[in-house]
């Protein structure tokens, strides 16, 4: 009988207890181990489309007379046959050869370049090859703003600046995605030295070829090798500026200085001025840029 009351006695305890904390609920032994649940396999991202296109389908060539292959044919003459951008001429194997194929060069390349320009003409010669919706365009510009007839008229750094950003901005306005390779100037006291030994380019450099660097070839005097180096360091400071602002856009390819490191030799300038690359040097510059522009 005493156990029988000890057990209904300790039974109604654990009933008042259960129905003071509903809440909580009421167990008479411990709780069952939680199941371990299954990790989810987790799903491989997808891979990132790569921006730049090492095979574009189309180029437009902007710049100077180096891309207009000046001299490169005959004396005083544009020769865009030749060019390393854009031209047709088996020989130099031009970079939309490469990229093209001769079949497609003529209708899907555009050679926009002009002899005698400088940055400032940029943006215009831009907005000609934004209307053409080119996949590729190439930019080689800036040695007519260092080559001047005085150190003191070389075009100012944040000026070139300035106007390469608004080039770039003109060609994002009318063609977003196209990518754009840019070459470096070239390295003119180099090309001064080169010709310096040669009575042939000496003669043709007295007319007055990029006289801030070319002028007085033969002197070796202090003032004459103080006015070469700023100008050498006017062109390092252009790259300087092609390279900075080209970083700034995920689809611009700068040259990594290849062009201005390019050692020209006398087969690879033009055998009339002694300045602008002849066909072997429209050759050279072709390859410099499909190497850049097909790295992948």
């Amino acid at each position: 009988m005493r156990g029988r009351r000890r057990f209904r006695t300790t039974a109604a305890a654990v009933a008042l207890l259960c129905a003071a904390t509903l809440a909580g609920g009421c167990s008479a032994g411990p709780e069952p181990a939680p199941v371990p649940q299954r990790a989810a396999t987790p799903k491989p991202a997808p891979a990132p489309t790569p921006v730049w296109n090492a095979s574009p389908g189309s180029v437009a060539a902007v710049g100077d007379s180096i891309t207009r292959a000046f001299d490169a044919c005959t004396l005083l003459a544009d020769c865009p046959e030749v060019s390393w951008a854009t031209g047709t001429d088996a020989a130099v194997n031009s970079l939309a050869l490469r990229l093209l194929g001769p079949e497609r060069v003529a209708a899907r390349s555009w050679n926009l370049a002009r002899s005698g320009a400088r940055m400032a003409e940029l943006p215009e010669q831009m907005a000609a090859a934004a209307a053409e919706r080119p996949e590729l365009v190439t930019v080689m510009m800036g040695a007519n703003d260092a080559c001047r007839t005085r150190v003191a008229d070389m075009t100012p750094v944040e000026e070139f600046r300035a106007s390469f950003k608004a080039a770039l901005a003109r060609l994002r306005a009318g063609v977003p995605k196209a990518q754009v390779y840019v070459a470096s100037v070239p390295d003119l006291k180099r090309l001064w030295e080169t010709g310096r030994v040669s009575p042939a380019s000496l003669r043709v450099w007295r007319l007055g070829v990029c006289a801030s660097m070319l002028a007085d070839a033969e002197d070796l005097g202090p003032a004459a090798e103080a006015r070469r180096t700023k100008v050498r360091e006017r062109v390092m400071a252009y790259n300087r500026v092609l390279r900075e602002e080209c970083a700034k856009d995920a689809r611009c390819r700068d040259d990594g200085g290849a062009v201005f490191g390019f050692a020209f030799d006398g087969t690879e300038l033009s055998p009339w001025d002694w300045f602008h690359p002849s066909r072997d040097g429209q050759a050279r510059l072709a390859e410099i840029a499909y190497r850049r522009i097909t790295l992948r």
